[in-house]
């Protein structure tokens, strides 16, 4: 099966093709849920800057109206947390109202917008070693390489700023991210597995630096002390073979250059070879036809699925 990953990695930088719907990351926010208000979570954005104060972070927590159960809450961290308060409906809320709701955290940007490209690409790809500058791979005036700042942040000050506002089943935290964010939780699961016990994927960019983040795989314990729960997924939109308008040559080159990394079956290479480790229970899921963009949504509603007590396996045979 042909994969379009090249393709979806300029849908990510928002060069949309005319057949294909756009996510254009210039697009703004818009009113979220938070400001509509919901029947079943009351919402507090909070505000923080990253340690270097170059990056300013605002975040949505989401507490269930729903009394705690004994244990306390499951909670979910959302990446890209401005495009994940987008898509997120009272629709979504009522659901997880009746399922056990988890304490939402969307960890978005002080922007208006529903990305900030130069924020994410540093602080959702790994340091390398011996690396002191790590220029991101999509936009050579990027740097990358912040992920364990920012996990370091998302510890030290985003769990506890939460766990004040919401009592908190520790024993049930998902992390959940797309793109990007997808190679962050990939990350963060291989070096700090301790971190959180549920992990959602959705295109994670194991293409990055020539499939570095694989190499942290190898490294990953060979046996955890509590099981793992992991949702890989992969959208299958078949490439258009054409280069985008305004699209200069050069930068299609890079992106084909920077897939072909990697195997076009990576992500369900991985699911397979984690899937044999003891203490991880794995699902993969792909969804033929449907482009990197539009996954977004989807795998935010199957990660929610995730935090409230599906199992990968379940969510997996769900789109067989």
């Amino acid at each position: 099966m042909k994969r379009g990953l090249w393709f979806s990695l300029l849908l990510c930088l928002g060069f949309a093709a005319p057949a294909q719907a756009k996510p254009d990351l210039s697009e703004k926010l818009g009113p979220t849920i938070a400001e509509r208000g919901s029947a079943f979570y009351r919402f507090e954005t909070l505000e923080m800057p990253s340690a270097d104060g170059a990056r300013h972070y605002r975040i949505w927590v989401g507490v269930p109206r729903r009394a705690a159960p004994r244990s306390g809450y499951p909670v979910i961290y959302l990446l890209d947390g401005n495009a994940a308060m987008g898509a997120l409906d009272e629709k979504r809320l009522g659901e997880l109202d009746r399922q056990g709701p988890p304490v939402l955290v969307a960890i978005g940007y002080a922007t208006d917008l529903r990305f900030d490209v130069v924020a994410r690409a540093y602080d959702y790809t790994p340091p390398m070693p011996g690396v002191e500058h790590v220029i991101d791979d999509l936009a050579r005036d990027r740097r990358g390489g912040g992920a364990d700042r920012f996990l370091d942040l998302l510890e030290q000050r985003i769990k506890p700023a939460v766990a004040e506002r919401a009592p908190l089943d520790r024993s049930r935290q998902t992390l959940w991210g797309h793109s990007y964010g997808g190679l962050l939780v990939l990350h963060c699961l291989f070096t700090r597995p301790q971190s959180f016990q549920f992990y959602a994927a959705a295109d994670p960019s194991l293409w990055w630096q020539k499939g570095f983040v694989l190499s942290e795989e190898k490294t990953f314990p060979s046996r955890e002390n509590r099981p793992k729960r992991l949702l890989l997924m992969h959208g299958e939109a078949p490439a258009d073979g054409g280069t985008p308008p305004g699209v200069d040559d050069k930068v299609v080159q890079a992106r084909r250059e920077a897939q072909a990394a990697v195997p076009p079956d990576a992500i369900a290479q991985l699911a397979g070879r984690l899937a044999q480790r003891p203490g991880m229970q794995v699902g993969y899921r792909a969804f033929p036809g449907m482009g990197h963009g539009p996954l977004l949504p989807v795998s935010l509603d199957l990660a929610l699925q995730l935090a409230v007590g599906r199992t990968p396996a379940e969510l997996a045979r769900h789109g067989q």
